[in-house]
């Protein structure tokens, strides 16, 4: 990939607000009126701000927010209600959502309020979830004569077995914050008051170390839910021998030794 320096805050976007801090790229869903629903332009401003952010040497982790009361209520129906099949699959409608779940760098969700239908699917396409206490989750497809259809079915039941995925699915249950916890779908439940703040801190903290260390780690274990554990131990053993190729290895267990803090380069 090559690395450049970026000017991400001089664009201009509709449905998006976009900021850098202290290495962490942070996109903030803007469609208050519609409680931040996905529609196709939402989805192209997020793939292009992350566009960016991927390409931003300054940037090692980046972070994906809504508002308090919404992360992403669903997706728009207005948009959808009137497609019909040979458009929507000649289209391959939303297949630009592909791409968020496809990124390098990590990704980190921070879901205040309702995460439903397609707001669901979004925070499932990142690396981890951290939850406010107010937080719901729920794919609520089946009650419009519809199914998931960008990832739900499939990432859900990977992070929470079939036996809820399929009950949430098909009764349209919202799951709250504790249980989505305690389940397995998100890392921490926090105060709303201090959801952002904390997930900013995490995200600094992961863009502090060497990037090449954390993307590996992040294909690692991704490579876990697709091929069998005898070839993912072999992934994972054949990625750890070659980062004794970067510059970073040397400095991280150097300054170990030394007792002192490391400065990666990202090389």
């Amino acid at each position: 990939m090559q690395w450049e320096k970026t000017f991400i805050e001089d664009l201009q976007w509709d449905t998006i607000l976009v900021e850098k801090r202290k290495g962490v790229g942070v996109i903030t869903l803007n469609r208050p009126q519609a409680l931040n629903a996905l529609n196709s332009q939402l989805i192209a401003e997020i793939n292009q701000a992350l566009d960016q952010f991927e390409r931003d040497a300054e940037i090692g982790c980046m972070v994906l927010a809504g508002s308090e009361k919404a992360f992403a209520a669903g997706a728009d129906i207005k948009e959808m209600a009137e497609l019909n099949f040979p458009n929507i699959y000649f289209d391959d409608f939303f297949h630009l959502a592909d791409r968020i779940a496809q990124r390098r760098k990590p990704l980190i969700a921070a879901v205040s309020g309702y995460a439903l239908g397609g707001g669901c699917e979004l925070a499932l396409m990142c690396d981890f979830i951290y939850c406010a206490d107010n937080a719901k989750f729920g794919l609520p497809e089946v009650t419009l004569g519809v199914i998931p259809g960008i990832g739900g079915t499939q990432r859900l039941t990977l992070a929470l077995g079939k036996a809820k995925a399929m009950e949430m699915c098909l009764t349209a249950r919202q799951m709250g914050a504790l249980e989505a916890e305690q389940s397995g779908l998100v890392a921490r439940v926090l105060p709303k008051e201090e959801l952002l703040a904390y997930t900013l801190e995490a995200a600094e903290k992961i863009a502090q170390r060497s990037l090449t260390a954390t993307m590996m780690i992040k294909e690692s274990i991704n490579r876990a839910f697709e091929v069998s554990l005898s070839e993912g131990l072999r992934f994972e053993r054949r990625t750890f021998h070659s980062i004794f190729a970067t510059v970073d290895q040397k400095e991280g267990m150097k300054a170990f030794v030394e007792k002192r803090p490391a400065q990666f380069k990202n090389q």
